[in-house]
């Protein structure tokens, strides 16, 4: 494959992207898990498209499938490409599994050029966080952030983790040693479908990303009182779930009113949950994202804000619980640049963008220099069946990759080129 041109190479990248996709646990549907069976199918596969690329390739005690691609000189540094191979329940063909077969496509687009590093292609084992509830498993084991008390967690099947390595042939004792060493790479670069609609609208086949925004967490209590439908009086009532829904309210406009401000809520429940009872109890996700920290921070504080007043005007006791916290993760303004400035060389006009949704780059970025390159995503439908891509946009970000790659050996070159994060 190491010949083929880059037309050739993106259909191989579509009809590859097929191929895994039969490789589920669930037949019928895209399910894939980390560490599940059908996952040794897929290394298998991905192991073949490695070496046809001429990447020798180990697996590392995390499940991480690896690639790596000699640069001129021994003890060169590492530049990395990389997404995850597992997939949410019900899943599309392209999320993560796309960047990882771009990759691959990318290295065999050099046609055995040896540029001044090393090119590794990570397939990341877990990204999603769904057997375990823990995301980003497979870009912390690299980044040396993996915390060895996970290994006690158990699935919904009480396998512990540590076991579901075993029975995958790895030892979990080794972990440690997947992280990179400190210095060695040179930076990564993620390529992924947008899973959103704002390239489509804008019909632009591509994106480079400025930021990876970041994100807030909460549960939201509501407790009133519980009462009889018909014989509590409304005015007298102290309905938690009215108050619960005034508060929604509340989130939705503050999001319309904040440019870039993405604020959901996503779960509520109440109780006691009769259809003759007044709630007296209610309790309500939010989820928060700005790609400015101070933005989305105030954002929360504000909606905290609102709450409380919700809860004082009408006698409802409002509790706060702050699940999560991640902070947004710029992208490395040199190789934005250089991606965006291979990008407008071939004729395309990237959209400058951040990305709404976590990627193992946010992880990557703790230890080197990140970018991110996105893929229209045809009605903007992701984690779901319909994923869908356009052939000449998996073309397009192709060459874009395989000439950042060649800008990249140039800039490298040049004394003033550090490894940083």
């Amino acid at each position: 494959m190491t010949d083929a041109n880059p037309h050739d190479l993106a259909l191989k990248v579509l009809q590859r992207c097929d191929r895994l996709a039969k490789l589920t646990e669930d037949p019928g549907r895209i399910t894939r898990p980390f560490l599940c069976a059908t996952a040794a199918f897929v290394h298998e596969l991905v192991r073949e498209w490695m070496q046809a690329a001429g990447m020798s390739v180990r697996v590392d005690a995390l499940g991480n499938i690896i690639g790596h691609l000699p640069g001129a000189n021994a003890g060169a540094p590492v530049f990395l490409i990389g997404s995850h191979l597992d997939t949410v329940p019900d899943a599309g063909r392209y999320d993560g599994i796309l960047g990882v077969l771009l990759g691959i496509a990318a290295v065999a687009g050099l046609k055995g050029t040896r540029l001044p590093f090393a090119v590794e292609v990570i397939g990341f084992s877990e990204e999603e966080g769904v057997r375990y509830r823990t995301s980003y498993l497979g870009s912390k084991a690299v980044c040396g952030s993996f915390d060895l008390s996970w290994l006690a967690k158990s699935d919904a099947a009480g396998v512990t983790m540590g076991d579901a390595l075993r029975r995958f042939g790895l030892d979990p004792h080794n972990i440690p040693a997947a992280a990179y060493p400190h210095g060695r790479v040179l930076g990564y670069l993620e390529t992924h479908i947008e899973q959103g609609p704002v390239l489509e609208s804008l019909d632009r086949p591509l994106g480079v990303v400025q930021a990876i925004v970041g994100q807030s967490r909460l549960w939201l209590t509501f407790e009133g009182a519980a009462g009889h439908a018909g014989t509590q009086p409304m005015a007298m009532r102290r309905d938690a779930l009215v108050a619960a829904a005034q508060f929604i309210v509340a989130v939705e406009q503050r999001a319309q009113s904040t440019e870039g401000l993405r604020a959901t809520v996503g779960v509520v429940s109440s109780a006691p949950g009769a259809v003759n009872v007044v709630p007296g109890l209610a309790r309500v996700s939010l989820d928060v994202r700005h790609a400015t920290d101070a933005i989305r921070e105030a954002a929360v504080d504000s909606l905290l804000a609102d709450a409380h007043q919700i809860g004082k005007a009408r006698d409802i006791r409002v509790g706060v619980e702050r699940a999560e916290q991640h902070p947004a993760v710029p992208m490395n303004p040199r190789l934005t640049a250089l991606l965006a400035d291979a990008a407008e060389t071939l004729g395309h006009r990237p959209l400058h963008m951040a990305s709404g949704a976590g990627h193992d780059a946010a992880v990557m970025a703790s230890i080197t220099q990140v970018a991110m390159l996105f893929v229209r995503s045809p009605g903007g439908i992701s984690h779901h069946p319909g994923e869908a891509v356009l052939p000449l946009d998996i073309e397009a970000a192709l060459g874009v990759m395989i000439a950042f790659l060649h800008r990249l050996a140039k800039e490298s070159t040049h004394e003033s080129f550090r490894i940083n994060p």
